[in-house]
C-alpha cells in the first residue's frame, strides 16, 4: 500500500445482513444508493454522508464503514457476499489521518444511531444462516402448493398463507429470514418491478417436518403489484424466488432463552416460525415464549384460529384489538404496560430476547412502553436497550 496515499472514509452495505428491501435506496436524497441483481451498494463518488439512510434500514446492514486508500468500486461491491475486512493503511503521518477519519465516522454514527439502541447482531446461539443463494439473475423456481385465506370472510383485510415448494432445489432457511419475490412485468417507467421481501412463516424444516417448502404471510394491498400477484396465484403456479436474506433477526438455539415477540398484522410471520421451531425442537424448553399481537379486530388477526390451539405452556398470548365496537382501543404497547411486572422481570434477565416486527409506527410506542416498565422497576432502559442489542438480544424489523 502506498505510504503517501491520503485515506478516505467509505460508506458500505453489508450484503450478508441486507434483506434487499429497497429502503436505503428510497431514503437516499441524492441517489447514492443503487443495486443490481445481487447487492445494494453505495456510490462513493456521490455519497455525502448525510446519514438519511441509517435510521430507516430495518437490519443495520446500511450501517457499515471502512477507511480506504481508494474507494471500492460499484462492481466490486456488487460482487461481494460479505464485507471485506478493514484494510491496513499506513500514512506519512503515522496513522493520524486514519485515526482522524475513524473519529469522524464515529461521531457521524453516534448522531445517526441515537434512539436506535446500537447495531443489531445475531443471537450468539443462533444457527449460521445461508444468505444470497439465489438472486434476480439466477432465481430459484418455486411452485405454489397452497394458498389459503387467514382472515375472516367479513374482515376488511385479505391475508393469505401461501406455501412454496422448491422440489429438488436446495433452499435452506432459518426462522426470521426473508425471501424475495419477483413479480413479472414492468412498472410505469418500463423498468422491471423491484424484488419484494416477505418474512418466512414456517420452521427451518418446512411446513411439515422434512419437507423442502416454506410459507409466507401475505396481505393483499390495494394497488400492490407483488401482493396481488401472490394472493392470486393458484396451486401449481410457478414463480421466481430470491434469497434467503437476513443474518441477525434469528431465533436463539438456547432452550433457556426467553423470547418476547411483538407484532402487528403480517409481522406475525417470523413468530409463527419461531413458535413452530420451539415446539418441534425444544418442546420442554424452560425458556418462555411470549407473543403480543396487535390487530384491528379478531376477524382481521392472521392465524387467530390456530393460535387458540397453541398451549399456553408453549406460548403466552396477548391479543390487542384497536377497533372492537364497544370496547376501548388496546395496542401492543398498552398490553406491555399492563403486564409490567412480568415484563420487567424478563427484561432484567440476561437470557431474554426481544423481537419487534410490523408497521414502523409501532416501534416508538413499544420503546416508550419498555421505558415505562423499566422506570417502574428501577431499571435504566436507555442503558439496557443498547446492551441487549449489542449482545444479540434486541431485534427490530419494521416496514
Amino acid at each position: 500500500m502506498n505510504a503517501h496515499v491520503a485515506p478516505l472514509k467509505q460508506h458500505l452495505i453489508d450484503p450478508e445482513i441486507c434483506i434487499r428491501c429497497n429502503t436505503c435506496e428510497e431514503a437516499c436524497p441524492i441517489n447514492a444508493v443503487t443495486h443490481d441483481d445481487n447487492n445494494y451498494v453505495v456510490d462513493a463518488a456521490i455519497c455525502n454522508f448525510c446519514m438519511d439512510c441509517i435510521s430507516p434500514c430495518p437490519t443495520g446492514a446500511i450501517d457499515n464503514w471502512r477507511v480506504v486508500a481508494a474507494p471500492y468500486s460499484l462492481d466490486q461491491q456488487c460482487s461481494w457476499s460479505d464485507l471485506p475486512a478493514q484494510q491496513e493503511i499506513t500514512t506519512s503521518e503515522s496513522g493520524s489521518a486514519v485515526e482522524a477519519l475513524e473519529d469522524e465516522i464515529g461521531k457521524l454514527l453516534e448522531e445517526a444511531r441515537k434512539g436506535l439502541g446500537g447495531k443489531p447482531v445475531a443471537p450468539h446461539s443462533a444457527s449460521k444462516p445461508t444468505v444470497n443463494l439465489y438472486n434476480r439473475g439466477k432465481p430459484a423456481k418455486a411452485t405454489i402448493s397452497g394458498n389459503f385465506r387467514l382472515t375472516h370472510a367479513d374482515a376488511d383485510s385479505d391475508v393469505r398463507h401461501i406455501i412454496l415448494d422448491f422440489g429438488d432445489q436446495p433452499f435452506p432457511v432459518l426462522e426470521g429470514q426473508s425471501i424475495g419475490i419477483v413479480a413479472p412485468g414492468v412498472d410505469a417507467d418500463g423498468k422491471p418491478h423491484n424484488v419484494r421481501l416477505y418474512s418466512i412463516a414456517s420452521s427451518r424444516d418446512g411446513e411439515k417436518p422434512n419437507t423442502n417448502n416454506l410459507s409466507l404471510t401475505v396481505k393483499r394491498e390495494a394497488g400492490g403489484v407483488c401482493s396481488n400477484y401472490l394472493c392470486d396465484l393458484p396451486r401449481g403456479a410457478k414463480l421466481d424466488v430470491t434469497g434467503p436474506f437476513g443474518a441477525t433477526f434469528l431465533l436463539p438455539n438456547d432452550p433457556t432463552a426467553n423470547v418476547i415477540m411483538i407484532c402487528t398484522g403480517t409481522g406475525s410471520a417470523p413468530f409463527r416460525g419461531f413458535t413452530e421451531r420451539r415446539r418441534r425442537a425444544m418442546p420442554d424448553a424452560p425458556g418462555r415464549l411470549m407473543l403480543f399481537f396487535g390487530a384491528r379486530r379478531p376477524e382481521e388477526l392472521p392465524y387467530f384460529g390456530p393460535l387458540q390451539k397453541v398451549p399456553d405452556k408453549l406460548l403466552g398470548k396477548h391479543f390487542c384489538y384497536s377497533r372492537v365496537e364497544g370496547q376501548p382501543r388496546v395496542y401492543v404497547q398498552d398490553r406491555i404496560r399492563s403486564e409490567a411486572a412480568a415484563m420487567a422481570a424478563l427484561l432484567a434477565a440476561s437470557n431474554t430476547h426481544v423481537y419487534i416486527c410490523g408497521l414502523k409506527g409501532m416501534e416508538s410506542g413499544v420503546d416508550e412502553a419498555f421505558a415505562d416498565v423499566c422506570r417502574a422497576a428501577s431499571l435504566d432502559w436507555t442503558a439496557l436497550k443498547p446492551s441487549m442489542r449489542d449482545s444479540g438480544r434486541y431485534h427490530v424489523e419494521t416496514y
